[in-house]
């Protein structure tokens, strides 16, 4: 555990490693163990922590269910920002929200793409709230890379946001889904298909 006399930048490594090991422990022994059947005790030793330091960071098991949200953004916000200024504003969301995804791969977000039957109503409502929040914030950075004068602009910002996130959620849900059935996943990466798709729909028929 972080030592209260070590310099402040070797206590801030320590938090976020600490923080690190209880994402990745939730997502292994809910995958294993199933939610109900993996207890805050059991997260804890999996990050060498107290039950107490467990609840320093997060206030239930439940709040493991889904990636830090606040991280996560920062994590899209920053990519979104290195993408080129000219870059198709959805492209630039898609290719944002790639970027981002690859951190936290370890996570439970990767865990929500197995079937936990035991805990799936409140993933979804988890999930349908935190996406909720995050459209709101995303529809905000797609905005500004709009040109001023776009029709619509704060409608069209919305759907570029909403609609990538979508694609993210759908992800999520098929993949459930699939191994749920047995199938296994194929061809290209998932997310990677689900933009693809995203941008087939938006394209008009010849």
């Amino acid at each position: 555990m972080p030592s209260e006399n070590a310099p402040a930048g070797l206590r801030e490594r320590k938090k976020e490693e600490t923080r690190r090991l209880l994402l990745e422990g939730g997502a292994r022994l809910f995958r294993e163990r199933g939610f109900e059947g993996t207890t805050v005790a059991d997260i804890a030793a999996y990050a060498n922590v107290s039950v107490r330091t467990f609840f320093r960071y997060f206030d239930s098991k439940e709040a493991l269910l889904l990636p830090d949200g606040v991280e996560l953004f920062a994590y899209v916000e920053n990519a979104l920002a290195e993408r080129p200024a000219d870059e198709d504003p959805l492209d630039a969301v898609c290719n944002a929200l790639l970027a981002a995804a690859k951190p936290f791969a370890a996570s439970t977000l990767t865990a929500l793409s197995h079937p936990l039957e035991d805990i799936e109503g409140v993933v979804t409502t988890r999930l349908v709230q935190a996406f909720s929040d995050f459209e709101e914030r995303l529809t905000a950075l797609v905005l500004r890379r709009l040109p001023p004068d776009t029709p619509d602009a704060d409608l069209r910002a919305a759907v570029i946001a909403c609609g990538a996130l979508s694609a993210v959620r759908a992800v999520l849900r098929t993949r459930r889904a699939r191994r749920a059935s047995g199938i296994e996943d194929s061809g290209p990466a998932p997310l990677l298909r689900a933009f693809d798709i995203l941008r087939e729909l938006g394209t008009p028929a010849p």
